[in-house]
């Protein structure tokens, strides 16, 4: 009890919470730029924490990153562009509800659930942290393989549009995925000479292209203007206790998946929010209804999201193994503080991790009320005339591309990213699946060539061990999914007309 009070009183000093509310209100403005990430934002915060104390300089991190998780939602929701990566598992949901009228509906959702996430991934950490530091060190590359799989899958799951197109999309991310020489052989692959694609295919300017630039293309050639809501925002919070009690199980379902999913390093919040909307629609009672605006998914993957940022941090303190690229960054800032993860940080230095706690908590209990005036403040690109917004969101793709590794080639990138976007889009094909593939890409080969090296090419270990068997039983269950729903629609079809005869 004496250290939780300590950790309290080292919260509240002056300059944590003036580093808590200004990394709150920067992170909630970047999050929401598309092309500037959660991992950017918290990046671009390192050298301000040299001047900060330690409990004040790791307050920044927390906070900032958890803010920019949420508000990555805002323009998603909006303007159909996902400002991080985590966002786009639901951007088309989110979007679509502001399609019909309800963009309040679901950037609340966002907003209440990514608050209900944070919470309880942060008493996961509190409660569960030994325990689920288990689970990640029993994890091998054996099953982070099929893990990463799974996730790929999700692309059959989360697709309305025909399975086969959604699979075909997938792939040839996993192709753009292999452009580069960062892979297990170290071998330029794909770069046809060009200097620029020998570092690969960064995951933002993909994400910009396919998304935001492809949607500026779309306008330019739509005749009519959007037919968004012309009229003030309602109120923010009005429904979500509703949707709270409505959809409960799916709420705790996506805090379960996201802890789980956030604790396993180099998972995230990424692939937490994939994993969480396409076990909302395997699930759902009306599946039919994702893609239209349908709130269900949203609750699901928003709490996935937040709570997966929390547990992230368990191995990061545990042992110094970064849950993620937010948390890898956590730990170079943690060691620069002399606050080196490990067991003894817990004992030797229990009131910083009381503080840290503490900070979680503060952080996700502030971002209602800040990101309700982020919300506000961004309503207004709902009234905005189209020819005057859609040059400033290429300017914003431009820029944001250009930061991710201070190159005009990116720029380039994103470029042709929104030409194959929407000539994908116009054809069927979901940009969503294409960006999953590229995210997971490099994932599934890394964990897949190292299996292979540690069991000299035998395959039996990925089936051999115990939870790798479960994980792969999981991704052929999915993988082979729609070929059962095809088959058992056809011998449906078949027995009808057999059926109507002999009566």
């Amino acid at each position: 009890m004496t250290e939780l009070l300590e950790g309290a009183r080292l919260v509240a000093a002056p300059d944590v919470l003036i580093a808590i509310l200004a990394s709150a209100i920067y992170g909630l403005v970047v999050g929401s730029l598309p092309g500037l990430s959660a991992t950017m934002a918290t990046a671009l915060l390192v050298p301000v924490t040299f001047w900060l104390s330690p409990i004040a300089a790791i307050a920044t991190i927390i906070t900032a990153s958890a803010m920019a998780i949420f508000s990555g939602d805002i323009p998603g929701c909006l303007l159909r562009i996902p400002g991080t990566p985590a966002s786009a598992a639901y951007t088309n949901e989110a979007y679509a509800l502001t399609r019909k009228g309800q963009a309040e509906l679901a950037l609340g959702a966002g907003l209440w659930f990514s608050a209900i996430g944070g919470i309880v991934g942060t008493l996961s950490l509190v409660l569960m942290a030994p325990l689920l530091a288990e689970v990640a060190l029993s994890f091998s590359t054996y099953e982070y393989f099929w893990l990463a799989f799974l996730g790929l899958m999700c692309a059959t799951l989360v697709a309305r549009s025909s399975p086969i197109k959604a699979i075909a999309s997938m792939l040839l991310g996993l192709l753009i995925a292999c452009i580069g020489m960062e892979n297990p052989a170290g071998t330029p692959r794909f770069t046809f000479g060009v200097p620029d694609l020998l570092g690969g295919i960064e995951v933002i300017p993909a994400l910009v292209g396919v998304f935001a630039v492809s949607e500026v293309m779309r306008a330019m050639v739509t005749a009519e203007p959007p037919k968004l809501p012309r009229r003030k925002f309602g109120s923010i919070l009005a429904n979500q206790w509703t949707l709270t009690k409505k959809y409960q199980w799916p709420m705790w379902r996506g805090n379960v998946i996201g802890i789980i999913i956030g604790v396993l390093p180099g998972a995230g919040a990424d692939m937490a929010a994939w994993v969480s909307y396409a076990t909302s629609k395997k699930f759902s009672k009306e599946p039919e209804k994702f893609g239209t605006g349908h709130p269900e998914g949203l609750v699901e993957a928003s709490a996935s999201n937040n709570a997966s940022l929390a547990s992230g941090w368990v191995p990061s303190l545990l042992f110094g193994i970064p849950g993620d690229t937010i948390t890898a960054i956590a730990i170079g800032v943690l060691y620069m503080k002399g606050l080196n993860p490990g067991p003894t940080l817990f004992t030797e230095n229990a009131r910083s991790m009381y503080a840290l706690y503490i900070i979680f908590i503060l952080a996700n209990i502030i971002m209602i009320p800040l990101g309700i005036m982020m919300i506000r403040m961004a309503s207004l690109v709902l009234r905005a005339p189209r020819a005057g917004i859609m040059p400033l969101i290429l300017l914003l793709c431009a820029v944001g591309s250009f930061a991710t590794g201070n190159n005009l080639f990116a720029v380039l990138l994103v470029g042709l990213f929104g030409i194959l976007g929407f000539v994908m889009e116009r054809n069927g094909y979901p940009v969503a699946a294409l960006v999953l593939g590229i995210v997971m890409g490099s994932m599934v080969e890394q964990n897949f060539i190292t299996s292979l090296i540690k069991s000299d090419g035998d395959v039996m270990p990925f089936i051999e061990r115990p939870v790798s068997s479960v994980l792969a039983a999981l991704t052929f269950g999915a993988l082979l999914w729609p070929l059962g729903v095809w088959i058992w629609n056809r011998t449906q079809g078949r027995r009808l007309p057999a059926s109507g005869a002999a009566e």
